[in-house]
């Protein structure tokens, strides 16, 4: 069972001996596009302060210069989602089922494993850069849908601009799963607490080695439990009580 979660602008960088040997060409690509844009530019792009975007240049020219340092992605980002994902301590059987099963969808590297080594780097599908004449959906469209194609379903926790990557009849493999809490009355999704729960559900499957969709509907966190008179085949709805 293939679990899918987006990257994250914040990072935490711990201690790395590692540096960064190559860079798969389809990054490339797009990094020669970003190292030709000036710090206003870039800070354009990103929509952040200037001085922000000079750190981003930096991040960018240790990686064309091969100076820029590796983590294990699931480590590197630190976004409130990430936070909440049982990231130390994991026994050898929970580390064997993120590396088998939990996949970062990215807009540099494409779809890489948990443990996957990269660099620090600021992109997503929502910055408005072409390579070619093509978007970054657009560029990295056949690589998510090889990832998906010989799939029966896989689980999606990433948001809309992610899976608008995949081809449309693609898409209906991805099993959304959504979290819901009552306010004033009505049933609503909350994006702060969404992320929140996002990443304690996946430390539910890494911590249970859940395998299927009949095994998701039993997870009850956080006071979260599944509604089957809410949820679809495709999407599978967990309320807060």
């Amino acid at each position: 069972m293939k679990i899918l979660i987006p990257t994250a602008k914040e990072m935490k960088i711990d201690s790395s001996n590692q540096k960064l040997e190559t860079l798969p060409e389809k990054s490339k690509m797009i990094l020669d596009v970003l190292l030709k844009y000036d710090i206003k530019d870039l800070a354009r792009i990103y929509k952040i302060k200037e001085e922000q975007a000079q750190k981003e240049s930096l991040r960018l020219k240790n990686i064309a210069s091969l100076d820029a340092k590796i983590y294990e992605a699931i480590n590197l980002f630190d976004g409130l989602m990430y936070r909440n994902i049982k990231r130390v301590a994991l026994t050898e059987k929970e580390k064997d089922y993120v590396g088998a099963n939990v996949f970062i969808a990215s807009s540099f590297y494409g779809i890489i494993s948990a443990y996957e080594k990269i660099s620090e780097h600021r992109l997503d599908f929502l910055q408005n850069i072409k390579v070619g004449s093509m978007s970054l959906k657009q560029y990295w469209r056949s690589e998510y849908d090889e990832f998906l194609k010989n799939e029966d379903f896989a689980i999606s926790l990433l948001s809309k601009e992610f899976e608008e990557v995949f081809s449309k009849d693609l898409r209906s493999k991805l099993i959304k799963i959504i979290f819901m809490e009552k306010k004033d009355g009505e049933l609503k999704v909350h994006s702060t607490i969404s992320k929140k729960a996002r990443g304690k559900f996946l430390s539910q499957l890494i911590e249970k080695n859940i395998d299927s969709i009949e095994e998701i509907k039993n997870i009850e966190f956080d006071n979260y439990g599944y509604k089957e008179d809410l949820s679809s085949e495709k999407e599978l709805i967990f309320v807060r009580n």
